[in-house]
């Protein structure tokens, strides 16, 4: 297990998880991951191993359709920094283009067909 750190662009919203080396990248065809292009960690992060610290009321959450997904955004500068899946309650996809250190660019994708859900 590998622990990494990332923040939104202003940095009022700071998060470090521990996971698997990433290696590839997920891409989610949903209504919303699509507008936003975010590419995501490709293994779900356990809600223990995640620690998110915002400053104020800075982390912002958005919901739709069945409710049960929660996209969470800064609210300072709109950067969607994680999720937490519909499919896996308790658990989280963080946005890669928000951690330190990592280039989703020359990472390898996968496209998950939440559009289906």
């Amino acid at each position: 297990m590998n622990t990494y750190s990332g923040s939104c662009h202003c940095g009022a919203v700071r998060f470090s998880f521990r996971a698997p080396e990433i290696t590839c990248a997920m891409q989610c065809d949903c209504s919303i991951c699509i507008r936003k292009t975010a590419y995501l960690t490709p293994a779900k992060v356990a809600q223990g191993d995640m620690e998110i610290t915002a400053a104020g009321d800075a982390l912002k959450t958005y919901r739709f359709g069945t409710m049960a997904a929660q996209h969470h955004f800064c609210g300072t500068c709109g950067i969607h920094t994680f999720v937490e899946p519909r499919l896996s309650p308790g658990t989280f996809r963080v946005n890669l283009g928000c951690i330190d250190g990592l280039n989703t660019l020359h990472l390898p994708s996968e496209i998950f067909d939440g559009k289906s859900l």
